[in-house]
Order: C-alpha cells, then sequence, then structure tokens
C-alpha cells in the first residue's frame, strides 16, 4: 500500500523559513513525478515545485527563488526547503506521487507540477504552514 506522510509544518513570521519532509513507502516507481501542492479553503491545489525521474524540476512562479526541491538519496523521500515565506504562502501543503507508462523525459516539463495529472492517485494527508505578518 502506497503511503506518502509530509511533515514539517508550523507557523512562522513573514520572512522565516521552513523545510517540509514527504516519506514514501510502499511503491517503486521507475518513471514517475514527485510534486507539492497546496491548497486554501475554497481554492483548487495549485502546484508547487516537482521533480520527474530524469531529474528535471519545475516551480511555480511564484515560489522561484525562494524554494527548493529536492529528493533523498532513496528517491521517496522529497524536501521542500522554503525560504523567505510570505503570508501569501500559508496553506495546506500535500506531497504526491505519479508513476508514468512513458519516460518523464517524453513528457512536458510542466506536466509534473499540474495537479490535476495526479488525479485520485498518491496524495499525503498535507501539513499545514502558516505565515503571519
Amino acid at each position: 500500500q502506497v503511503q506518502l506522510v509530509e511533515s514539517g509544518g508550523g507557523s512562522v513570521q513573514s520572512g522565516g523559513s521552513l523545510r517540509l519532509s514527504c516519506e514514501g513507502s510502499g511503491y517503486t516507481y521507475s518513471s514517475y513525478c514527485m510534486g507539492w501542492f497546496r491548497q486554501v479553503p475554497g481554492k483548487e491545489r495549485e502546484g508547487v515545485a516537482s521533480i520527474d525521474s530524469d531529474g528535471r524540476i519545475s516551480y511555480a512562479d511564484y515560489v522561484k527563488g525562494r524554494f527548493t526541491i529536492s529528493q533523498g538519496n532513496a528517491k521517496n523521500t522529497l524536501y521542500l526547503q522554503m525560504n523567505s515565506l510570505k503570508p501569501e504562502d500559508t496553506a495546506m501543503y500535500y506531497c504526491a506521487a505519479l508513476p508514468l507508462g512513458v519516460a518523464s523525459a517524453t513528457l512536458s516539463a510542466l506536466y509534473c507540477l499540474r495537479a490535476e495529472n495526479y488525479g485520485e492517485g498518491d496524495w499525503g494527508k498535507g501539513t499545514l504552514v502558516t505565515v503571519s505578518s
């Protein structure tokens, strides 16, 4: 059974930093997307940062230069280093994994950043990030 468990959320002041972690288990994907997404009440889930099995990384424009996505050596651990946090970064942050039936390099570089492509697949339960001004 696939499990993704996020941790590292919390409350920080504007300008602060947090590091989110996602521990994945129960799967081995040779070609995949993994990503961080966020959602606030009343809005759709949006992509924050993603990485694919070919190592391509994508970021949403609003986090470029502030957030960094990385993987652990085991590849099923995902991190999100968040610096220079802003109140508008306040959201529930989710980790997701998507197995691909093709080599990830054949897909658009932004494919893994789109939440709708993960469908009802492998999602964690989320970790809450609150940034106060």
